[in-house]
């Protein structure tokens, strides 16, 4: 059975994770075979470990379908614990989706209908005007809010005064600088937008590049971070050491962190 996890998504006050599955729809779009299983492989992750199932269902239905979207709303009635990501532009299909099937969390992010991946995160307080009713209107139904922001400490104090619960750090340019003579540099910018976070009473999410190799740093280096959602990355380990062991392995990145 799944492992215990606690109401926030942190299993035991740990970094807790939740695996991305749209690059598994993307595979399965290009034929018309139903094959890779979407469900399959959310039903794989969580039994190897994972706490949580992320989509990003995008207007062109290019890889999460709608039809997915509710199949896998029904498939975590069988995993309380474990919980239930909506990424996506409320101004575009989101808030549909939200307002049916009411998930755990919805992680608003500012995409552009024909964006071929997540880039930015809100312009704050540029966007508040256009986020506010919807942030209430989530909250209205009972579902937590996150707010895709890059690594800007000033901004946390926006974030708060909307009323979101939480923020996801777009990690992209950590992930593209690791390694490199750069990396101290981002990661103190990260780091420093964790504790503006976290003064303001959020909670952090992260993602966007975020791999094995990756992993252990940020979450060493960047205090406070609650969850990763890791799509890509993962479900490219995927192919060569399966959902199961991959889960593992990402689990076992998460859990170098947090030895002194």
């Amino acid at each position: 059975m799944n492992p215990l996890v606690m109401p926030d998504g942190a299993q035991g006050g740990r970094c807790a994770l939740s695996v991305n599955v749209n690059k598994v729809a993307l595979l399965r779009n290009t034929r018309h075979l139903g094959i890779p299983s979407v469900l399959k492989a959310a039903e794989a992750c969580l039994l190897a470990g994972a706490q949580g199932i992320t989509v990003h269902p995008r207007p062109d239905a290019r890889h999460i379908r709608s039809s997915d979207v509710n199949e896998l709303a029904e498939l975590l009635k069988a995993w309380p614990h474990a919980e239930y990501n909506i990424e996506g532009n409320p101004t575009q299909n989101l808030m549909d989706f939200v307002r049916e099937i009411r998930p755990h969390q919805v992680t608003f992010v500012p995409d552009s209908e024909d964006q071929f991946t997540s880039d930015h995160g809100w312009n704050l307080p540029a966007d508040m005007d256009r986020l506010r009713p919807l942030i209430a209107e989530c909250k209205q139904l009972g579902v937590r809010v996150s707010l895709f922001m890059d690594p800007l400490p000033e901004a946390m104090v926006h974030v708060a005064a909307l009323g979101a619960e939480r923020i996801e750090l777009y990690t992209e340019t950590y992930a593209s600088t690791f390694g490199t003579p750069r990396e101290a540099e981002v990661v103190a910018g990260f780091a420093a937008t964790a504790r503006a976070a976290l003064a303001q009473g959020l909670g952090i999410n992260a993602g966007h590049d975020l791999n094995r190799e990756n992993l252990t740093r940020f979450l060493q280096e960047v205090p406070g971070v609650q969850e990763v959602s890791i799509g890509h990355a993962l479900v490219a380990d995927a192919l060569e050491l399966g959902y199961a062991e991959t889960v593992r392995e990402y689990q076992r990145s998460i859990q170098r962190a947090y030895i002194l």
